[in-house]
C-alpha cells in the first residue's frame, strides 16, 4: 500500500448502493432494516460464472504472492493458474481484469457482535460495515453469550438471508442465566444436569464448541471445573467427526478487573479449562489492559507458548484499538453487587451501607480504568452518547459514584473505556503466529452517534498499522491471520484459501485506496478500497458498489 496516497487522501472515494428498498440508510453509511423488514431471499439466484485475470494474488497460507487468474463458477473456485495458457481453464461467462488487484480469500472474523440474534435487531443483518473490510464470515455467540436455540437462529438468517456467513458458539454464560438466573452459587447437581443439556442441543444444532465470558455475570460466578463439565460435553461433537471443538474465552482477568484473579492466572485459567475440556482454546480479543500492564504483553504470550510447546492448541485474536467497550456495569458495579440480577442489585444501592462500600468501591474499578474521564457512552440515547461518565455526573451534579448507581438503576448503557490497551502490546501480539484478527465489533444501534469504530475499521487497519506503517508483520503473514489461520482453527476445510475447489469467498482489495476511515468522534465511516466481495460466489461488492446481495449463510459445525 502506498501509505502517503493513503494519509494524504482529501477524501474517501464515496462507496456506491445498491441496497433492496425495505432497507434504509442510518447515518448516511449503515445499511439498516426495520424488524420484519429485511429483505426476502431471492427467488432465483443466477450462479456466478467469472474469471478475475490478473490478479496479485495472496491465498491465505503466508506464503508470498504471486500473479494468477481466478476463476468462479456457482459458489466454487475453480481454476487458479494462467488461464491463456491452460487448456484446464473454464470458459466463463463474465472476464473482470483485475491489473494487479489484491486477491485474497475473504476474511474470517473470529469475534463479532452483528446484531442477528433479536428479531427486534434486524437492522444487523445487511452487516455492511463487516463486508467493506472484507470480512465474509463472522463468529458470533461468543463472551458467553449466544442463542439457547440455535436452530431456530439458523433457520431464521436462512429464511431471512444475511450479508456474511455466522458461525456460532453456544455461550456459557446464557445456559448458566437460563437455568440459574444471576444467582452468584455454585449450580445444584440438577442445575449442572440442565446446562448439559442445553450444551449438548446447541452443539447438536452446530455449534462450534463452547464459549465464556468469565469477566461478566453471570459466567463469573462459575468456578472452573462448572465450565470444564459443561466443556466436556461440547468435545463429545467433534468437527468433522474428528477435531476438538473450540473452547472460546474472555477470560477473568485481562489485567483490569476489579479484585481479579491477576492477567497470568487468568491465561492460566483458560488454558487449564480447555485442556481439562478436551477442547481447543483460543482468547477473545487478546491483550493486556491497563496501564500497570503496558508493554507486558510478552508476559502474556510466553504462556500461551509454553502450552502450545506441550501440544496444547492454544490461540489468540485481536483488534488493533487501544479502547475496549461494554456496558457501564461491567465497569462500575463489582460483581458481588450484581448477584441476583437487576432487581437485587438496585434494592442493595437504596442500603445506606451498601452504598457506601459502593463509593468507594466504584471509584477504585474506574482508578484501574483510567478514571471516569475515560468512560464514554456509546449509547444511542442523546442524554449519554459521546460523553463521558465525568461529564453525566456533573450535569446530574453528583459524585461519579451515585451518578452511576442512579444511571443503573434504569438502564446499562454501554460504553467504552479509552486507551484500555497499549499499543506497543497490541503490535508485539500481532507478530505471535497464533494470533488471529476479530472486530469484537456490534452493529450500530439506529441513532447512535458515537459508536466504537472498530466495527468499521478493524481489518484495513491492522494493515495499515502493522504491515503499511511501521512493518511489523509482513502482508502474506496477516491475511494468513485474517484468512488461512482462521479457516485452519476453526477447521473449515473448504475456505480461507485461494484454492481450487474451495468456496468462492473472495475479496479484491486496492491496496493504495484499502484502508479504515472511522475514528472516534466520527465513527459511521465504511472503509474503503474493497473493489469486490463475492460471499458464497455472491457479489456482495462490485466494483466499488454494495450490491444488498444477501449472500452469508449460517455455517453449522461439520
Amino acid at each position: 500500500m502506498n501509505v502517503e496516497r493513503v494519509e494524504s487522501m482529501p477524501a474517501a472515494t464515496p462507496l456506491r448502493w445498491r441496497i433492496p428498498a425495505a432497507c434504509l440508510v442510518l447515518a448516511g453509511v449503515t445499511a439498516a432494516c426495520a424488524p420484519g423488514d429485511a429483505p426476502e431471499a431471492e427467488a432465483e439466484i443466477v450462479p456466478t460464472s467469472v474469471l478475475f485475470t490478473g490478479a496479485t494474488v495472496i491465498d491465505g497460507s503466508g506464503e508470498a504472492s504471486f500473479t494468477a487468474d481466478v476463476a468462479v463458477e456457482g459458489d466454487r473456485i475453480t481454476f487458479v493458474g494462467d488461464a491463456a495458457e491452460s487448456e484446464a481453464a473454464p470458459a466463463t461467462q463474465d472476464t473482470i481484469p483485475l491489473d494487479g488487484l489484491l486477491l485474497t480469500p475473504g476474511f474470517i472474523d473470529m469475534h463479532s457482535h452483528i446484531s442477528v440474534i433479536t428479531v427486534g435487531e434486524a437492522y444487523g443483518l445487511p452487516a455492511v460495515e463487516f463486508l467493506t473490510q472484507g470480512i465474509t464470515t463472522g463468529v458470533i455467540g461468543v463472551d458467553g453469550a449466544s442463542s439457547t436455540d440455535l436452530a431456530a437462529l439458523y433457520a431464521d438468517l436462512e429464511a431471512s438471508g444475511v450479508g456474511k456467513n455466522i458461525i456460532s458458539y453456544i455461550g456459557h454464560g446464557s445456559v448458566r442465566g437460563t437455568v440459574m438466573g444471576m444467582d452468584g452459587r455454585a449450580p445444584t447437581p440438577g442445575e449442572l444436569d440442565e446446562m448439559r443439556a442445553l450444551v449438548r442441543k446447541g452443539m447438536e444444532d452446530g455449534a462450534f464448541g463452547l464459549s465464556t465470558g468469565l469477566f461478566y455475570t453471570p459466567g463469573y460466578y462459575a468456578e472452573a471445573d462448572e465450565v470444564i463439565e459443561l466443556g466436556r460435553v461440547a468435545a463429545e461433537y467433534p468437527i468433522g467427526g474428528e477435531h476438538a471443538p473450540v473452547y472460546d474465552t474472555h477470560d477473568r482477568d485481562l489485567g483490569a478487573a476489579y479484585q481479579g484473579i491477576g492477567y497470568h492466572n487468568s491465561i492460566r485459567e483458560a488454558i487449564h479449562i480447555g485442556a481439562e475440556s478436551g477442547l481447543r482454546t483460543i482468547f477473545s480479543h487478546f491483550n493486556a489492559q491497563g496501564a500497570a500492564l503496558y508493554g507486558r504483553a510478552s508476559e502474556g504470550a510466553a504462556i500461551i507458548d509454553s502450552a502450545r510447546a506441550e501440544g496444547i492448541e492454544v490461540a489468540g485474536a485481536q483488534h488493533v484499538y487501544t479502547s475496549t467497550m461494554s456496558s457501564l456495569r461491567a465497569y462500575t458495579i463489582p460483581r458481588w453487587a450484581q448477584a441476583g440480577g437487576p432487581e437485587q442489585m438496585v434494592r442493595r444501592f437504596a442500603n445506606p451501607d451498601t452504598a457506601r462500600i459502593l463509593d468507594v468501591q466504584t471509584m477504585e474499578m474506574l482508578e484501574i480504568r483510567g478514571g471516569a474521564e475515560k468512560i464514554v457512552f456509546a449509547d444511542a440515547r442523546p442524554e449519554f452518547n459521546g460523553k463521558t461518565l465525568a461529564d453525566v455526573a456533573a450535569e446530574r451534579g453528583l459524585p461519579v459514584p451515585e451518578a452511576v448507581r442512579e444511571i443503573m438503576s434504569e438502564s446499562n448503557p454501554w460504553v467504552m473505556n479509552r486507551d484500555l490497551y497499549d499499543v506497543e502490546n497490541t503490535r508485539y501480539l500481532a507478530t505471535m503466529p497464533w494470533m488471529m484478527t476479530c472486530t469484537d465489533g456490534a452493529t450500530p444501534a439506529p441513532g447512535a452517534e458515537i459508536v466504537h469504530p472498530r466495527v468499521y475499521g478493524t481489518f484495513p487497519k491492522k494493515i495499515k498499522d502493522f504491515v503499511d506503517r511501521d512493518g511489523a508483520i509482513g502482508l502474506p503473514f496477516a491475511i494468513r491471520g485474517m484468512s488461512g489461520l482462521a479457516a485452519d482453527f476453526l477447521r473449515l476445510d473448504d475456505r480461507g484459501y485461494v484454492r481450487e475447489g474451495m468456496v468462492a469467498d473472495i475479496a479484491v482489495i486496492d491496496l493504495d485506496r484499502f484502508t479504515d476511515r472511522a475514528t472516534y468522534d466520527d465513527p459511521h465511516q465504511l472503509s474503503e478500497g474493497v473493489v469486490h466481495l463475492l460471499v458464497n460466489g455472491r457479489f456482495a461488492i462490485r466494483d466499488d458498489e454494495v450490491t444488498g446481495e444477501l449472500a452469508g449463510r449460517p455455517l453449522r459445525r461439520p
